[in-house]
């Protein structure tokens, strides 16, 4: 059933769209005055309606007849004749059964039978709750705007010898653009300045500054905090990470959970059930009882209306997931849809990634063993520092890092041996940096004990004597461990690694974490057939997590695919279901506790909606229970269900 909104919201929709200008005012007064605007029809039916039902409380002699009638109807125009006018709307456009038609039957029938108060009573209930629904999405979609929204209007370029002020959609790749302290970084681009600190939790959740060195990326919407800085732009404004996470949140409503399009077909089909059996309940009964009353039946036929009317669930079941979606992003967390919402519910196995996953995906230094009693491990490092300055591997850059005091080496002669490392001359004397291989090969004897090393090891020779070697290691990430607790607390049964590393590494690794089963030494279509295997086995729902580049592949082919460090990757954003943008793989536990909570809330309202409606359903058939009593079943359960809903927002989920 089509879920429109009423025209009762929509009376001040010319000065709200002026509202919105962005003409550098402040619009807040005006702001206040469309708000209660929008209350104004159904402060002033209420008012009316309280006064009328005073009247007849105390028998008041002139409140009678026709008078009677015209005081109610004037209390009920305010709030029924938008309804009314939605469903003529509807009926025009040939969808006959909608809410707006139950209400309009149920109350113009209270009418007809004489039960005035009652028939505006429950119109404005229903326009009340129609409001309350409002602010409650009004609510939602303000959280994720005001935690998405944050592109700034401005960038500060330097063209022509000088900064000026210009729109972010003119700026090109490429330019330069300056940031002061308190502005926000208009688009993508990497630093020019010595360091930076920022504020990046419009875009990650985390409110912890983040200091970014020289030639590291920044990312539009991070909040400059300290100096004033230049970068320099690497995207356009359009494909700005924070453009890219708006588009795709406000998207992600589209993608509707099962148990969402599931409650929209049931309520095409039940409405006009509910309609048919109240005709039956109104008629049927002639043939059968006695001491028939056409009225009596029909108010009883008018009361199962006014319960059957699917409100609660059209409403609270959307804004549900809507919550959800808003209390994911604020942890930095973001879903492309409702439905990924419901699948997260149910995974059963977790296969991650190692490299950018779990670990850094940095490599630094581990060990240094010195094997020459001659030397320091200062003097040993010096030769292969000045060794490794040549070489551009990650690992020659790992070692660079390290510190030590005193008049640097240099190296002469510099070669490369293929597939083993370098050779050369370091203050004239003969130098050997690379692996096993290179040292075996120039008779150099190496101890027995680097057999056993699974890490990266660079072996150093001097004078062809083995002086020592170093191993290198990529680092776990902070909250790896924790990570795999609160995985296995959630109701995980399997925790696997797969990775491109080489498999002594993934399985220390894998030892280390506690995962209960490792894989090394896997191209990326080698991790899908094992990823399409597990895929394969009755009720295994596979979440795999990985860097959302060489893992691609396996992303989106996965029940469901999270991607680590989403914000600096576009592979990640357009190939994964969920993104954790902050690289933490805590985050994935608590993405799962936000689906069950999601869910559980969703189905909470279901049960809330049907059970109160069947009671008071078979008393209002029975002649038990009065219109007061059906708008608390409609009306009521409406509210109850949105409050419910809105919960999700002020939830907090530990890490």
């Amino acid at each position: 059933m089509k879920k429109k909104k009423l025209n009762l919201r929509d009376l001040n929709k010319t000065s709200s769209d002026n509202h919105k200008r962005n003409d550098g005012y402040n619009h807040s007064g005006l702001e206040s005055i469309v708000n209660f605007n929008t209350y104004l029809p159904a402060i002033f039916s209420f008012v009316m309606l309280i006064i009328g039902i005073a009247m007849d409380y105390f028998d008041v002699a002139f409140f009678k007849d026709w008078i009677r009638i015209v005081w109610y109807a004037i209390a009920y125009l305010p709030v029924g004749f938008p309804v009314i006018k939605e469903g003529w709307e509807s009926i025009k456009k040939g969808d006959f059964f909608t809410e707006f038609l139950l209400m309009s039957i149920a109350t113009i029938g209270a009418f007809a039978i004489g039960e005035y108060p009652e028939g505006v009573a429950v119109m404005l209930f229903y326009a009340v709750g129609e409001l309350f629904q409002s602010a409650a999405v009004k609510k939602a979609k303000g959280s994720i705007k005001a935690l998405l929204d944050v592109r700034p209007n401005e960038a500060l370029v330097y063209r022509n010898n000088n900064y000026v002020s210009v729109n972010p959609e003119t700026v090109a790749i490429g330019e330069k653009v300056q940031v002061r302290v308190g502005e926000k970084i208009p688009l993508d681009g990497i630093l020019l300045s010595e360091k930076g600190s920022f504020n990046t939790a419009a875009l990650t959740g985390e409110s912890k500054p983040d200091t970014i060195a020289k030639g590291e990326k920044v990312f539009a919407g991070s909040i400059n905090l300290d100096g004033v800085i230049e970068i320099e732009t690497t995207k356009e404004f359009k494909d700005s990470s924070i453009a890219r996470i708006l588009d795709m949140v406000q998207n992600a409503t589209a993608r509707k959970s099962k148990t969402e399009l599931f409650i929209r077909k049931f309520a095409r089909i039940y409405t006009p059930i509910v309609v048919f059996l109240a005709i039956g309940l109104t008629f049927i009964p002639y043939f059968f009882v006695d001491d028939y009353v056409f009225s009596e039946w029909l108010y009883r036929a008018l009361i199962f209306l006014v319960i059957s009317c699917p409100c609660a669930l059209v409403i609270s079941i959307p804004l549900g997931y809507f919550g959800g979606l808003g209390a994911a992003s604020k942890n930095g967390i973001l879903f492309k849809g409702a439905s990924f919402l419901d699948e997260m519910t149910k995974v059963t196995t977790v296969v991650m990634d190692k490299t950018g996953t779990v670990t850094k995906g940095v490599f630094k230094i581990k060990n240094v063993v010195v094997n020459n009693g001659s030397l320091s491990e200062a003097e040993m490092m010096k030769y292969l520092m000045a060794m490794e300055e040549q070489s551009t591997h990650p690992i020659a850059k790992a070692i660079m890092e390290y510190k030590v005091d005193g008049e640097d080496f240099q190296a002469t002669e510099v070669t490369e041996v293929a597939g083993k490392g370098l050779k050369g001359t370091v203050n004239g004397t003969t130098v050997l940096v690379g692996n096993k291989a290179l040292m075996t090969s120039n008779n150099i004897t190496v101890p027995t004990e680097t057999d056993d090393i699974v890490e990266s090891i660079v072996m150093v020779s001097i004078e062809n004597t083995f002086a020592g070697y170093v191993t290198i290691a990529d680092e776990l990430k902070e909250d790896a461990h924790e990570a795999i607790q609160q995985i296995r607390e959630s109701g995980i049964s399997k925790i696997i690694m797969l990775s491109g590393d080489k498999d002594s590494i993934t399985q220390q690794v894998a030892k280390e974490m506690g995962v209960d089963w490792a894989k090394g030494g896997l191209l990326p279509e080698d991790k899908l057939k094992e990823v399409e295997k597990l895929m394969s086995e009755t009720d295994n729902k596979v979440a795999f997590i990985g860097d959302g580049i060489n893992d691609a592949p396996v992303l989106a082919v996965s029940d469901v695919g999270i991607a680590m460090g989403g914000l600096g990757s576009d592979v990640a954003i357009e190939t994964a279901d969920v993104i954790i943008q902050t690289d933490q793989p805590s985050k994935i536990a608590k993405a799962i506790k936000i689906g069950r909570s999601t869910r559980r809330i969703v189905w909470q309202n279901i049960g809330l909606a049907f059970g109160v409606k069947a009671v008071v359903l078979v008393l209002g058939a029975g002649g038990l229970a009065t219109m007061w009593e059906a708008v608390f079943a409609d009306v009521g359960v409406a509210l109850l269900a949105i409050l419910n809903a809105v919960r999700l927002q002020r939830m907090q989920w530990a890490s």
